[in-house]
């Protein structure tokens, strides 16, 4: 999968280790949907008031969040999700928007640093771009469950962070 990558935030550092496991995230979430080579999403790493300004503009939340995503195929005349099988193999999905302040602050919260924390929220968006919701239990915990398999193949899984030679 293509991935572009931009860190449009100046508040915090992030490091390359950060925004290589956030793009092996991705590229697992690729793989585990066998989704094709020239299948492309767009990250945009931004700072809070930013992603405040696009969750109240876009969903109506006067507040800051920790990620957006936003489908190009959300507005399909069908329900159904883009269909992958037989069609061409270039294919943009959409553009995912983490706020760099909000992951930190869930990071420490979860107390498994920001590299987990950045990375979840790139799967989650990845997700949702592929049709996933979280809107009843059961929609949740598929999500869930699709989330940890693509973060356990990269040894991120919340699995990892409850033995000693887990990435914390």
């Amino acid at each position: 999968m293509i991935i572009n990558l931009e860190n449009d935030q100046q508040k915090l550092e992030l490091s390359a280790q950060v925004l290589e496991r956030l793009q092996e995230g991705l590229q697992a979430v690729a793989r585990l949907n066998e989704l094709p080579e020239e299948s492309e999403v767009d990250v945009t790493i931004v700072d809070d008031e930013e992603i405040h300004a696009l969750n109240r503009e876009y969903r109506g939340m006067d507040k800051p969040t920790d990620v957006l995503s936003f489908a190009l195929d959300e507005d399909c005349e069908d329900e159904d999700e883009p269909e992958l099988i037989g069609g061409p193999e270039e294919h943009l999905f959409g553009d995912i928007i983490i706020s760099a302040e909000t992951a930190l602050r869930q990071a420490e919260e979860y107390g498994h640093g920001l590299e987990r924390e950045m990375t979840y929220l790139a799967v989650h968006g990845m997700f949702h771009l592929l049709g996933y919701d979280h809107m009843t239990e059961e929609d949740k915990a598929e999500m869930r469950a699709k989330e940890e398999e693509a973060l356990r193949a990269i040894n991120l899984s919340e699995e990892y962070f409850d033995h000693p030679t887990g990435i914390h």
